[in-house]
């Protein structure tokens, strides 16, 4: 059978005929006229070679293809209907999905976490799964349906759909008790400091930072780069060494080290939710960009 020629009126036709079996109660149920689905019949015992209903006493009766055909079709369309419903009337509360998000390690300490406790609560049957953000293969990925959703700091020329989530700014942290991060309030002093930064391509030691520090007639003492800000707590917690990092991971644990703005630091970065048109009406995925939006927010 060549499939080019069905459409999916047809197979609806054909299941209103298969019950009613009857032309004129079968159009009646699908608001049509009765030679219109009488033209539509012909053109399914055309396709499938086949009478598939045939005059009786009262009315008329499948044929024994059409007998074997109800079955499969039936099931075929209430599973179409289904999932068309679940996808108009998505319920949180009773939805089973898997979301496949793209982040950085930090945007899922900050992030993600807060909203995989938030889903237990919200919709339990909802899964999430983490990806490592890679920038190059970000587009691909999400154009092919590998990674539904990415958190992140997108690209100047993105051709993907983005929605604002914060502004990120940096603090200085220390071990508590740390006698000179005081210091980093100053360009001057903040040089001093023995530090360690983030590289997460991996040894790497500078960042953006330094050309702000050498447009300002100096350089830092860069002593270690960690593939991971998560690591980095615990490396100035138990040594003289400093760091900048996120003011939004040490959010719930500024009472575990010592912390000093920038000041003179005007270094910030953008985190936004990037997404693919593929997903952009799907009531699901509108639905966790919202929460994570919202969660954010709070």
């Amino acid at each position: 059978m060549d499939m080019k020629r069905i459409d999916l009126n047809l197979l609806v036709s054909l299941e209103a005929l298969l019950v009613e079996r009857n032309v004129t109660r079968a159009a009646a149920r699908l608001h049509m006229s009765q030679p219109a689905l009488s033209a539509q019949l012909n053109r399914l015992r055309d396709l499938f070679k086949d009478p598939l209903l045939v005059p009786a006493h009262r009315g008329m009766v499948p044929t024994a293809k059409a007998l074997e055909l109800i079955g499969p079709l039936r099931a075929s369309l209430d599973q179409l209907r289904g999932t068309l419903h679940d996808h108009d009337s998505f319920s949180p509360a009773t939805a089973e999905l898997t979301i496949s998000i793209a982040c950085t390690d930090y945007v899922e300490a900050v992030v993600v976490a807060p909203l995989i406790v938030s889903l237990r609560d919200k919709a339990p049957n909802i899964r999430l799964a983490v990806h490592r953000f890679a920038p190059a293969r970000l587009a691909q990925q999400l154009a092919d349906g590998d990674v539904d959703l990415a958190i992140a700091t997108p690209d100047a020329e993105t051709h993907l759909r983005t929605r604002h989530l914060f502004e990120e700014s940096y603090i200085l942290i220390g071990r508590s008790g740390h006698s000179r991060i005081e210091e980093g309030a100053t360009p001057s002093g903040f040089a001093r400091l023995e530090q360690v930064i983030v590289s997460p391509s991996g040894g790497v030691f500078s960042t953006p930072v330094d050309a702000t520090l050498e447009a300002l007639g100096h350089s830092r003492a860069v002593v270690a780069s960690a593939a991971s800000f998560l690591v980095v707590p615990s490396i100035v917690a138990s040594s003289d060494l400093v760091a900048l990092v996120p003011r939004r991971l040490m959010r719930n644990r500024l009472g575990e080290v010592a912390w000093i703005d920038v000041p003179w630091l005007s270094e910030r970065f953008q985190v936004e939710l990037i997404w693919h048109e593929r997903t952009n009406g799907h009531q699901g995925q509108q639905w966790i960009r919202d929460l994570i939006h919202d969660l954010v927010a709070r």
